[in-house]
């Protein structure tokens, strides 16, 4: 796991991390931003996510992934396909921000490889506050999920674990910051 967490911190060093003046969704400026998407989308990048996932959620009983869209859904779609590469297939579903308006008008798609009371993980591309991760978990929480685990790939240690943990949930992150900066450079 250390190898492929090293060429992960690697390739989102390159590809998804930049220091500079920024504004983030939650408001606050910060000196760095992290655009997850970038390192997701390219081949590498999504196997490694997909293959850290996996390995974070490998003694955790669940039976799928999700997360709001759009930032999660490159994570899931590599999670799943590796679930199933490695023999324990993990079905994936989508929190909508808002729903669709039309048809079933729901905020979770994927609903329909789920039971009620399935135990699912949530998965972040980066945490800061934690708000639009909390409000994903009322969503899934709402549609008759059981969340057992909540997985990112960088927690920027900015009161976000701390908020998710007061909602009930233990924050997993493949990263912190000083982790990712640390293994980039090993």
């Amino acid at each position: 796991m250390n190898d492929l967490r090293t060429r992960l911190a690697r390739l989102l060093v390159e590809k998804s991390y930049r220091e500079g003046d920024f504004t983030l969704t939650s408001g606050r400026k910060s000196d760095y931003y992290f655009d997850c998407k970038q390192t997701a989308l390219h081949a590498e990048g999504s196997w490694l996510i997909g293959s850290l996932f996996n390995d974070l959620l490998g003694d955790v009983p669940v039976v799928g992934v999700g997360g709001m869209t759009l930032g999660a859904d490159p994570l899931i779609s590599a999670t799943t396909v590796i679930s199933h590469e490695r023999g324990r297939p993990l079905a994936g579903f989508i929190v909508r921000k808002q729903p669709k308006g039309h048809g079933t008008d729901q905020y979770v798609e994927g609903l329909a490889n789920f039971a009620p009371g399935d135990p699912v993980a949530m998965l972040e591309d980066v945490v800061t506050t934690g708000g639009s991760l909390l409000k994903a978990c009322e969503r899934v929480e709402a549609a008759g999920l059981r969340i057992v685990a909540v997985c990112t790939v960088l927690d920027r240690e900015e009161g976000g674990r701390q908020a998710i943990k007061a909602a009930g949930y233990d924050l997993i992150s493949i990263f912190t910051r000083k982790e990712l900066v640390d293994a980039a450079r090993s």
